[in-house]
């Protein structure tokens, strides 16, 4: 393999690792858990509204709040799911 080669492969995998940096902070971003929360309050609004549930809109905010938390403790059971891995 010649300098040129290794270069390019270099290249290839920074901005692999840039790509890989990006996807982590949406991931772990509060924008993106707003545009959940928002996005998950409006459908079970709506679906609520329409199969005729009391104060649908009201009644969402309930699952819409318990998915919001759901993702929150996400990253505490990665780190345990992790750890109990590395320990194998």
């Amino acid at each position: 393999m010649n300098v040129s080669e290794l270069e390019r492969r270099i290249k290839k995998i920074e901005a692999r690792n840039k790509n890989v940096e990006v996807d982590k902070a949406w991931e772990t971003s509060t924008f993106r858990k707003v545009v959940l929360l928002i996005t998950t309050y409006f459908v079970i609004g709506l679906y609520m509204n329409y199969i005729k549930v009391f104060e649908p809109w009201m009644n969402a905010v309930v699952p819409s709040v318990g998915f919001l938390l759901s993702t929150l403790s996400l990253p505490f059971f990665k780190r345990y799911w992790t750890r109990l891995k590395s320990k194998q």
